[in-house]
């Protein structure tokens, strides 16, 4: 594959063999974001785990005390009462049975998170073709499907982020924007590894971390020793 200047030059400060501590592999990362834009400073997380087994499965979601530096779009799918107090927390889009042509036949997806009270999950269900291959899908492990959608969105906003195996076992998420100071992005690195460690199924025999590398959206990635992780 080809890459940029811009690439190659930022690649030259870091060496591929070398495992960094976190305090410089975070600077590093800053340092390589040269695009344009703001880029996103992600975690990519390559685990021991075999997700074909439901007791090898990781999923669930934490607030980044920082947040993502995004702003998130919250659809909310509830109806009466809970539909207002969706409304009156700051969801962008509130709605029922009425949304489902809008996202199926229409292709409606102005949403980034998807919130659902139980009740309407029979409603949410008829959508798991479209939302399900996004990640869409509301789940209460992730706390998206629940009666308490004040918290859901309020967290939401606050930068909670959802972390899950993908079909390689390797977990992709967003830690902040390549703006935030080191300390803030070494503040949401930690607190998402206390998670996914905490979040290790006990059926796992064996090494959990494989690896752990920090790379901004354009740039190269940054390897971390992660026997200082565990």
């Amino acid at each position: 594959m080809k890459r940029g200047k811009k690439y190659r030059e930022a690649a030259k400060e870091i060496n591929r063999a070398t495992l960094y501590d976190v305090n410089e592999a975070i600077a590093l990362a800053k340092k390589s974001a040269v695009a344009k834009f703001d880029e996103t400073i992600e975690v990519h997380i390559r685990t021991g785990c075999d997700g074909r087994h439901a007791d090898q499965q990781i999923r669930g979601a934490v607030v980044l005390p920082h947040g993502t530096g995004k702003t998130v779009r919250v659809l909310v799918f509830a109806k009466n009462a809970k539909a207002d107090e969706a409304t009156a927390a700051g969801a962008d889009f509130v709605g029922g049975e009425e949304l489902v042509p809008k996202i199926q036949k229409e292709g409606w997806l102005d949403f980034d998170v998807v919130v659902a009270t139980p009740d309407m999950m029979g409603v949410v269900g008829r959508l798991g073709r479209v939302l399900g291959p996004k990640g869409l899908m509301p789940n209460p492990k992730a706390g998206t499907v629940t009666m308490d959608v004040t918290k859901a969105i309020n967290d939401i906003k606050a930068g909670k982020i959802e972390y899950r195996l993908d079909k390689t076992n390797i977990i992709h998420v967003p830690i902040g924007k390549a703006s935030f100071t080191e300390e803030q992005l070494t503040d949401n690195f930690q607190t998402l590894m206390e998670a996914i460690i905490k979040a290790r199924p006990s059926a796992l025999k064996g090494q959990f971390l494989k690896s752990v590398t920090i790379a901004p959206t354009m740039g190269p990635g940054v390897k971390l020793n992660t026997a200082k992780l565990v």
